[in-house]
């Protein structure tokens, strides 16, 4: 009896732990669920081996020539896939459209409960990568840049938040609420690292800057 008695303790004790376990696993994130980008200190790294130039020309560019956004499952698009992550119990219809949800704009600290209210933000703007080197990608090249869900290049903020940044650098925008600011530059650098953009000068002093502070 004791030998059942103890093992029947040994499977509920499993059991707790599975739920508790489970529990956390699907408890709903607190903050957008963007690709957690590269430490600081390699942020650090990258930084030192990006080729630092004046930028480019605007010259030719177009927001059509990086073509978003595109189905990435089912009936859900970039944006509608980004709004689903980033967000908490988060409700879509048949289309994938946002119906319901809470969102937490890391940028500004603003919380929402209407998809329209919020924007996908490029991290690094598609104008800010046609004057660092993307004006000579291919079209796929370019789709791929402005649709990237592995990289932290996409999420879910405050739309005139996002319009207020337009397509400008480090060195003449960061986020407002600066206990973000550490995350956005490792976010930067990751991205200009992984897609071999370079940076002005001006950036990379900015973006040393946050990253010393780290």
């Amino acid at each position: 009896m004791g030998m059942i008695y103890a093992r029947r303790l040994a499977v509920l004790a499993a059991s707790a732990t599975l739920t508790v376990t489970g529990l956390l696993a699907t408890a709903p994130a607190a903050q957008a669920a963007m690709p957690t980008p590269v430490s600081a200190a390699t942020a650090r790294t990258y930084l030192a081996s990006l080729t630092v130039k004046a930028e480019g020309s605007s010259t030719g560019y177009s927001r059509d020539l990086f073509p978003h956004w595109i189905t990435q499952s089912g009936t859900c698009n970039t944006r509608e896939t980004v709004l689903k992550r980033d967000g908490v119990n988060v409700v879509t219809d048949s289309s994938c459209a946002s119906v319901s949800g809470s969102w937490y704009s890391e940028y500004d600290g603003a919380t929402w409960t209407v998809a329209s209210d919020l924007d996908i933000d490029h991290v690094v703007a598609l104008s800010e990568a046609w004057r660092s080197g993307a004006s000579s990608w291919t079209t796929s090249q370019r789709q791929a840049f402005a649709n990237d869900l592995t990289r932290p290049q996409l999420i879910a903020v405050t739309d005139n938040v996002n319009q207020s940044k337009g397509d400008l650098d480090p060195a003449e925008w960061l986020p407002s609420r600066t206990a973000y600011r550490c995350t956005y530059a490792r976010a930067w650098v990751h991205v200009k690292y992984h897609w071999n953009l370079s940076i002005d000068s001006a950036e990379k002093s900015a973006l040393q800057s946050v990253l010393n502070g780290c």
